[in-house]
């Protein structure tokens, strides 16, 4: 069967596979090391409550209008835009709010990428002895050891590149496509083995208390802006990955209970990999933590020194290269859309700048953790990790919200929302221009003041 063209543009046939690469969009690595982490530190059963509301009237309303934009625009994120401002009679510069998103997603995927090479690097690790019964100590020094080796990350984050650009290059269908519908189920397995293990081999009650217990004296007004920004950054919002997977979506599927599927899916998956992590390391009694020093040094201490910890650490780096290929794929696919539609270049030319760009940021933020020789002295890598996640992304929620909200008739949105009913598009709506905005302010003041 020919592919279904509307403008050049090639289209999922499906709309499970849709929900699949937003899924796969929407579960970063912060899934792993970063929502746990803030639901034990700030009120646990109370902070997820108050994430939950901010997911569902400030995140998902803001995907939706990221996803309505694609479906009516059927472009890249520049075409998608212009084409509804030309519907509703606007100016033809809005469009670059979706070039400023590609940018976003571009500069994100350069360091993302380094912290996908290290993933695949402790991947090879975990299979041999080398941390076998090491002590904490010497698990550090050896994560610092490949901080300090610049050639050491750049290979392993271009084989990760090279993965990345061969999925993209294959295309909407065969590549991205493929690749969710094996990436999704292969990382509920994984983290279902993980959970499991988890289960029989870590401390539960300590776990079951950090994570899930309602601690009122912990739950603060920083408690909500943490809740806010999480919520804000989880479903990967402000990437452009919206405006171009509703662009590949079939017609007529029903966006908002797709998109609520997805949020949900997302915030399953994050509890999952708290029940996964806490519980082991409890049971070995190291302290909560985030981030890389998570991942890197506490995670592979526990493996090196649990029963069948070479199987498990190598099951658990499998899991965050495969939640690294989805999210990064999010990350650039828009811009290669662009680069498609605004310059008329081949798909493949395409792939291979936007390849070779976010090689580039990789390449340089390796050298910038090497100079450093320790994250928290990695200046690019932090650079680019404030400004994407503290500046850019919020600014590019504040505008599509702004631009949908308050900008784009609501009878050229109620059409892509036909299968939802009148009162949960007034809901989207009213969340979408009175909510949202004022909500993201806040969020983008508390990251620049904070």
């Amino acid at each position: 069967m020919n592919p279904a063209l509307e403008g050049g543009l090639v289209h999922w046939q499906s709309r499970t596979t849709f929900v699949l690469a937003l899924s796969s969009a929407a579960v970063g690595l912060g899934s792993l090391w970063r929502f746990s982490w803030l639901l034990g530190q700030y009120g646990g059963g109370a902070f997820m409550l108050s994430y939950v509301f901010w997911l569902f009237v400030l995140a998902v309303p803001v995907l939706c209008a990221e996803v309505v934009l694609g479906a009516w625009g059927r472009g890249g994120p520049m075409q998608s835009i212009r084409n509804v401002c030309d519907r509703s009679l606007l100016s033809r510069h809005w469009q670059w709010l979706g070039l400023l998103a590609c940018v976003t997603g571009v500069l994100i995927a350069g360091y993302q990428s380094v912290v996908a090479g290290w993933s695949l690097y402790y991947l090879d690790v975990m299979r041999g002895d080398e941390l076998s019964a090491a002590s904490a100590p010497l698990v550090a020094d050896h994560f610092a050891a490949l901080l300090a080796d610049a050639w050491q990350q750049l290979i392993w984050q271009s084989l990760f590149l090279l993965v990345l650009v061969g999925v993209l290059a294959l295309g909407v269908r065969r590549g991205l496509g493929v690749l969710v519908w094996l990436a999704v189920p292969t990382m509920i397995t994984l983290l279902g083995i993980l959970v499991r293990y988890a289960l029989e081999n870590g401390d539960l009650v300590a776990a079951r208390d950090y994570l899930f217990s309602i601690k009122l004296v912990d739950f603060t007004p920083d408690s909500i802006l943490a809740a806010m920004g999480h919520a804000l950054l989880t479903l990967g919002v402000g990437l452009g990955a919206g405006m171009v997977y509703g662009a590949y979506s079939p017609k007529r599927i029903p966006i908002g209970r797709s998109v609520m599927a997805v949020a949900v899916f997302d915030t399953v998956i994050a509890l999952l990999a708290g029940i996964a992590i806490f519980p082991v390391l409890f049971a070995n009694n190291l302290a909560p933590a985030q981030g890389p020093g998570l991942l890197f040094i506490s995670l592979p201490y526990v493996f090196a020194n649990a029963p069948q910890g070479e199987l498990f650490g190598s099951l658990f780096f499998g899991l965050t290269v495969v939640i690294a290929l989805g999210f990064a794929l999010a990350l650039t696919e828009p811009a290669v859309r662009v680069l498609q539609q605004q310059l008329r270049l081949r798909r493949v030319t395409a792939v291979a700048i936007v390849g070779g760009g976010v090689w580039l940021l990789a390449w340089l933020t390796a050298g910038s953790v090497a100079r450093g020789s320790r994250v928290g002295e990695a200046g690019l890598l932090l650079s680019l990790d404030f400004l994407a996640a503290n500046i850019l992304l919020p600014l590019v929620c504040l505008l599509t919200a702004l631009f949908m909200g308050w900008r784009v008739r609501a009878c050229v949105l109620r059409p892509q929302l036909a299968r939802e009913s009148d009162v949960s598009f007034s809901l989207w709506h009213t969340f979408l221009r009175y909510i949202a905005p004022p909500a993201i302010v806040l969020v983008m003041l508390s990251g620049l003041v904070l």
